[in-house]
């Protein structure tokens, strides 16, 4: 393990992560993938000493004594490969899940190939798979001399070549070789779920590797940002598309579970689900990326997911569009501590309004951008208009998924006018029924009505929280990205500043302040500080929007990636990582300067 671990964690800043659109592997700087879940991102794990050190699982490879890495992704991929730097020679480790191609291979596969550089470097390599979040019987075999991990109808195996013999470990398959100048060595984890394992051969898997590469590297050239931010918005383009769920297209709102926001806390979430809130960030980003096909595919798989529940949307949906959620503890130690472990969130089954104004932003964006839509999505749209005229007056648990009483947060209920407003357009435009457009225009202003009147505070001269409460919501900066009135007007250009002022930290800012009916607090929220950036640019504030976005570009880790939330006093992360939000939130950032400057 190396020196940074703490009780055999390694920080959440530690981590890079490569996936293959199915599922994600982390990958620490000491070279130990510590999380995987098989055969998707949303499945049981398999490695999982992320959340519990001991009894998790991983996949270790690293030199045996002593040693500096480096790291970094190689250009315009998410292929990891790191460097390790000892007193008898250097070593390169090259990390991927390869793509799926053309003819047999591995359901899943994940490739380490190892290549000496300099010197001989005596390395160790142990894979301790874990099924079903430890909490399965794992039987270890051999199949035409391969060792492979059984458990029910799935199975791993360990292919190995020119990186010592596999050996039984136990409840591990164990290994040790040299890394010899100019040689290579190949380590690679094959995965079957209800169906015959496949052994690879090496130059397939070498194949696979080296087609995995070239098509990041295709996908990332037809990005279309070229702005100052370049390098960190493609960074975050790339970390996206990991969290996208090929076969559905949801993407996901992080690759894991129960990082906490709090070491030590209970604030521990499961996240490996689609949020419609995110919706019109998502749609916003992709389109101005150039990724029309993945926007498309977002945008259908949520109008499918809800159908069920039409016109009812939920907090959250699974990845394959099932609404189930049901939360639950795992006898699982937690990341350093944070306990309990979550698989599941119970915020499924919360109202929250915010989503039906996320969900029509989307949908004129969608519009704008691709030309219309089409006639049984513009019906539905209607009926999700009509359906915020009848909910609105209803207290809920807010974006931010409070899990004490509802209440009448301002921010859902500007969300229901920016979404009544969007129907509108859209049917004045001949995209939505416009039977209903006089009702949507009616309520629209109603909520205004409640929102100017109820939701302001003279004292704190911004928007607040909730009626009655002085506190400030950053959360309310999404009236300047959505529309809610114009980016200048006088009462949007004080709650920008109000938010800054009272929430923010260096050039992090907090979601809130106060007690929010749960034990701990937390960090500073990630996306809400390139909210600011975002609210600044569409205000025209541009010298201070470049000037944040300057300070927050940074605080990425060494690969470019972000959590949910950062500690203002040390810089860790904390939250589920890498998180889709944050990413999004810092496009979207860069591309609104970017267009104020035009």
């Amino acid at each position: 393990m190396g020196a940074s671990r703490s009780r055999g964690y390694a920080p959440i800043r530690d981590y890079a992560a490569i996936g293959d659109g199915r599922t994600v592997a982390l990958v620490a700087r000491d070279g130990s993938v510590d999380w995987l879940c098989l055969p998707d991102l949303d499945s049981p794990s398999v490695l999982g000493a992320l959340v519990d050190a001991e009894r998790g699982g991983r996949f270790a490879l690293e030199p045996e004594g002593p040693c500096e890495a480096t790291r970094r992704y190689l250009p315009e991929t998410n292929v990891l490969e790191t460097t390790f730097a000892t007193a008898a020679g250097t070593v390169r480790v090259t990390d991927a899940m390869t793509l799926p191609r053309g003819g047999l291979g591995p359901y899943r596969e994940l490739v380490r190939r190892v290549d000496g550089l300099t010197g001989t470097v005596p390395l160790r390599w142990s894979l301790e798979p874990r099924f079903g979040y430890a909490g399965r019987t794992t039987r270890i075999e051999r199949r035409a001399g391969v060792p492979v991990a059984v458990s029910g109808r799935d199975a791993v195996a360990l292919c190995a070549w020119d990186a010592g013999e596999p050996a039984d470990g136990g409840d591990a398959i164990v290994g040790r070789f040299e890394a010899r100048e100019g040689r290579s060595s190949l380590l690679v984890l094959g995965a079957a779920h209800q169906e015959p394992l496949v052994l690879p051969s090496r130059d397939d898997a070498e194949l696979r590797l080296h087609e995995t590469e070239r098509s990041w590297r295709e996908w990332a050239r037809d990005r279309e940002y070229d702005g100052p931010w370049r390098e960190a918005v493609l960074r975050s383009a790339l970390a996206l598309k990991l969290l996208v769920f090929a076969p559905s297209g949801a993407i996901a709102a992080a690759a894991t579970t129960s990082l906490p926001e709090e070491i030590g806390g209970a604030r521990n979430w499961d996240y490996r689900f689609s949020w419609p809130r995110d919706a019109s960030f998502a749609l916003q980003a992709l389109l101005a990326l150039g990724c029309a096909p993945e926007a498309r595919a977002f945008f259908s798989w949520m109008l499918h997911a809800s159908r069920l529940t039409h016109p009812r949307l939920h907090v959250l949906y699974r990845l394959d569009g099932r609404a189930e959620a049901e939360e639950e503890s795992l006898p699982l130690a937690g990341y350093r501590g944070s306990r309990p472990v979550r698989i599941g969130n119970g915020a499924a089954q919360q109202v929250q309004l915010d989503v039906y104004g996320e969900l029509l932003v989307a949908a004129a964006r969608f519009a704008s951008a691709t030309g219309g839509l089409d006639r049984d999505h513009a019906r539905r749209l209607a009926e999700v208009a009509d359906f915020v005229c009848e909910c609105w007056e209803q207290p809920d648990a807010g974006i931010w998924e409070s899990r004490g009483e509802r209440a009448h947060f301002v921010q859902s209920k500007l969300m229901c006018a920016v979404g009544l407003r969007q129907a509108c357009e859209l049917a004045e435009g001949g995209l939505l029924p416009a039977g209903n457009r006089a009702r949507w225009g009616r309520e629209e202003q109603r909520i205004r009505d409640f929102v100017e009147t109820r939701g302001w505070s003279e004292r704190q001269r911004a928007y607040v929280q909730r009626p009655g409460d002085e506190r400030l919501d950053a959360s309310l900066l999404v009236a300047v990205l959505a529309g809610y009135d114009e980016p200048r007007a006088p009462r949007l250009l004080a709650t920008v500043d109000a938010v800054r002022r009272e929430l923010g930290r260096g050039p992090l800012i907090h979601r809130y302040l106060g007690d929010d009916g749960l034990p701990g607090e937390e960090g500073a929220f990630l996306a809400c500080s390139f909210w600011l950036v975002e609210a600044y640019a569409r205000q025209g504030r541009l010298d201070e929007a470049a000037a944040l976005m300057d300070e927050l570009v940074p605080l990425a880790n060494d690969v470019g990636l972000f959590a949910e939330e950062i500690d203002p006093a040390t810089g860790e992360f904390l939250g589920n990582f890498p998180q889709g939000l944050s990413h999004l939130a810092l496009v979207n950032a860069a591309v609104s300067i970017e267009e104020a400057r035009a």
